[in-house]
């Protein structure tokens, strides 16, 4: 029977491109890191992972393992941080780094509150959609939206959140209404850069089938401050993708209109990422990831 510590380790290799990567993360040599995999498999009496040249691939055991063991280990960090951290004294600094337009709206009030109920703590909070992630070393929370590239810290989900589309209502009166994704490709696309992602290329998938389409927009606007997209679609000037935490009031006042509702685009949860799993979290961390937990999980931007 695998332990949780079998779970630890196929999770750092599920989230790295090749047995040698999930090496030089753990400092250890590429061997290790095989033996290892062949002792988990061995346990389980299934196959796990297939080999290639430079990169590895999950089987569909591996995906569900992969799957089960994210969920086991959060629910295993949440049971420790409860029993663990409950009399420990809040004090010290807390660093925290968040996006910028989110950090504004929803982090930074939760800073000056969890302050004022611990008045021994001094906070700092960093706003930036283009974090430096060589030093993440030197922060105790790091909140994140989009495509995790970084899988070596520890990750807790703070709340789900959906991309949609959406344009003003001028825009399509003047446009006309996409019916499919490959109709964007004739209309104005605005497109947000940040996170290092393909901004360019749109993935969708169909609510009731298995279709997938990826559709590569030319935008003719593009920002790296998703406050200035939202003010071009606003203003009619074209199509955006954006977060629902963004647009949710735009869409409820009918400034914005979500388009192609009958396809999805990836979604792009709230996390909390950690350099450090709960044995060596201070309590501080601790206590200020459950007020997240507990004012972000009911997504507050929908109400």
């Amino acid at each position: 029977m695998i332990n949780s510590d079998d779970l630890r380790f196929f999770h750092l290799i599920a989230n790295h491109s090749s047995l040698a990567a999930t090496a030089r993360a753990l400092n250890v040599t590429p061997p290790t890191v095989t033996q290892r995999l062949q002792t988990i498999e061995q346990k389980l009496k299934l196959k796990l992972v297939d080999r290639h040249a430079r990169k590895i691939s999950l089987t569909d055991e591996g995906l569900l393992l992969a799957e089960r063991a994210r969920l086991i280990l959060a629910e295993m960090d949440d049971l420790y941080e409860l029993l663990n951290s409950q009399q420990q004294e809040i004090a010290g600094r807390l660093k925290i780094l968040a996006p910028l337009g989110f950090g504004q709206e929803y982090i930074a009030p939760l800073v000056t509150e969890f302050q004022r109920e611990y008045n021994q703590l001094s906070v700092e909070l960093e706003l930036s959609d283009n974090p430096d992630w060589s030093s993440g070393h030197a922060w105790d929370i790091m909140i994140y939206i989009g495509e995790l590239r970084d899988s070596s810290l520890k990750l807790s989900v703070l709340a789900s959140n959906r991309r949609f589309l959406c344009a003003s209502p001028a825009y399509i009166a003047r446009y006309g209404m996409p019916e499919t994704p490959a109709d964007l490709r004739r209309h104005t696309c605005i497109a947000l850069r940040e996170n290092a992602e393909d901004v360019t290329m749109w993935r969708f998938s169909a609510t009731d089938s298995d279709e997938q389409q990826a559709i590569r927009i030319n935008p003719k606007l593009a920002s790296n401050d998703g406050r200035v997209i939202k003010q071009w679609a606003l203003a009619g000037a074209g199509i955006i993708q954006r977060s629902e935490w963004d647009v949710a009031a735009q869409l409820k006042s009918g400034e914005l209109i979500r388009l192609l509702p009958d396809y999805q685009l990836p979604s792009a949860d709230i996390v909390a990422l950690l350099g450090t799993d709960l044995r060596a979290r201070s309590a501080r961390t601790s206590k200020f990831l459950q007020l997240l937990k507990a004012r972000l999980a009911g997504a507050p931007w929908k109400n």
